[in-house]
């Protein structure tokens, strides 16, 4: 299993290869990026494989036998994504036998919220910080923060699920209001493609999604098997759980780039009553929302780190991580 050293000695090495014709080869041993131009190939980058702790590539690609066996012979996590950060391909040498984490996951009292209380707490704590980031004195913020305050100070004693649940569903109905008042916020309506923002924000928690879900991989989790989100029929609900405190990243840089007009309401065609962003659109709103969350990645992975440390143990919620965003 990956430990402390790993993440300290080791680097998550990240390919782009949507809009430039890229190869990955074996080189004396190793890694060789390259970008193809015409019948020529430069030479980008060279990397030994003892320092990689995990090679995310994301575009399409061709994978070769000797890098899959390099990366096995030194432990590398080796993640294949199309351009929403969906993955394709996943290969680690640790994860595959990790039986006692899954144990541990489906010996986890269902009635048990505590964890899922921890991960709720960290995801208001964000939208706080949010709010605060706005440097709004409107009305609608103050009522959003003091929301978020009110919700932090009492969620510790909250015992039951609903209640848990009622409570994250009223302080981001207040948080989305204050926060996307600008834009003429109608509502948060998942998947129902009634308005661009909602359709943004879909696509930003779509590529959220699948890039912790890579993490989640590396250490061997049942993704179907949550501690918030309850057991459904191919709903990897554990994936669910832990893009929670994580969700403001994509919250922040949707505002950010519909501020500076890299999102347009222009980018988006209505067909049927639903609002659909043109193809030629997707690969530059999937490359801000990727360079947003790749900029984060050690963040995220000494987070699912730590999490599988504390739930292996057993441990207090007290000692569970908190990604605030800074």
């Amino acid at each position: 299993m990956f430990t402390h050293k790993d993440i300290e000695m080791r680097t998550i090495f990240v390919v782009n290869c949507i809009q430039h014709d890229r190869s990955l080869r074996v080189n004396s041993g190793e890694l060789m990026l390259e970008e193809i131009e015409g019948d020529k190939k430069k030479t980008l980058t060279k990397f030994p494989f003892q320092k990689l702790l995990a090679l995310f590539i994301i575009g399409h690609i061709t994978v070769t036998t000797p890098l899959i066996d390099k990366c096995k012979k030194y432990g590398v996590a080796l993640v294949v994504m199309k351009p929403n950060l969906r993955p394709v391909f996943f290969w680690a040498n640790s994860a595959e036998a990790n039986y006692l984490l899954r144990k541990r996951q489906f010996d986890f009292a269902p009635n048990d919220i505590t964890i899922a209380t921890a991960l709720v707490y960290n995801k208001i704590l964000n939208q706080k910080i949010n709010l605060q980031k706005t440097r709004k004195k409107d009305e609608a913020t103050k009522e959003a923060i003091s929301q978020c305050d009110a919700a932090l100070n009492t969620i510790s004693d909250i015992t039951e699920y609903n209640h848990l649940m009622g409570m994250e569903g009223t302080v981001a109905k207040s948080f989305f209001a204050a926060y996307f008042q600008q834009h003429n916020w109608k509502g948060r309506h998942p998947r129902m493609k009634s308005d661009i923002l909602n359709v943004t924000l879909d696509i930003g928690y779509t590529i959220l999604f699948n890039y912790i879900e890579c993490f989640l991989r590396m250490f061997g989790f049942d993704l179907y098997v949550g501690v918030y989100h309850r057991l459904w029929f191919k709903r990897k609900s554990l994936v669910c759980d832990l893009i929670e405190p994580f969700r403001c990243i994509i919250d922040h840089t949707t505002l950010l780039a519909f501020n500076r007009k890299q999102f347009s309401e222009k980018d988006f065609t209505l067909i049927k009553q639903e609002y659909r962003l043109k193809y030629e659109k997707c690969t530059d709103y999937y490359r801000v929302f990727y360079d947003a969350l790749i900029e984060r990645k050690s963040d995220v992975f000494k987070y699912v780190q730590q999490y599988y440390r504390c739930f292996m143990g057993c441990k207090s919620t007290q000692e569970y991580p908190i990604f605030e965003f800074k």
